[in-house]
């Protein structure tokens, strides 16, 4: 692929949303030029014959069945914590000066 034109790089700044100096221009230039021709080069590799790779950490079943957890907190004994509470709720200081 031939290097990637000035107008190119600022149509892809514009599209991007992204304001470019002079040397940037000419920076991204080079870098998406090359970038571009490593992605050529991948795409000419023979791949036929060969699974799609969805894991390559090699774990089978990450998920776990949720299980109910009592940690024996009954809101009737919370209740009982605070210094103060009236019925359900708990009595605290004015807030607001």
């Amino acid at each position: 692929m031939a290097k990637l034109t000035k107008d190119q790089v600022l149509k892809l700044a514009a599209l991007s949303r992204l304001q470019l100096t002079e040397d940037e221009v000419v920076q991204f230039q080079d870098e998406l030029s090359s970038i571009l021709e490593y992605v050529e080069q991948l795409e000419s590799v023979d791949v036929t014959g060969l699974k799609p790779a969805t894991q390559v950490g090699g774990l089978q079943d990450v998920m776990r069945p949720d299980e109910v957890v009592s940690y024996q907190a009954q809101p009737e004994e919370l209740r009982k914590v605070p210094p103060q509470s009236e019925g359900n709720y708990i009595k605290v200081g004015r807030m607001i000066g």
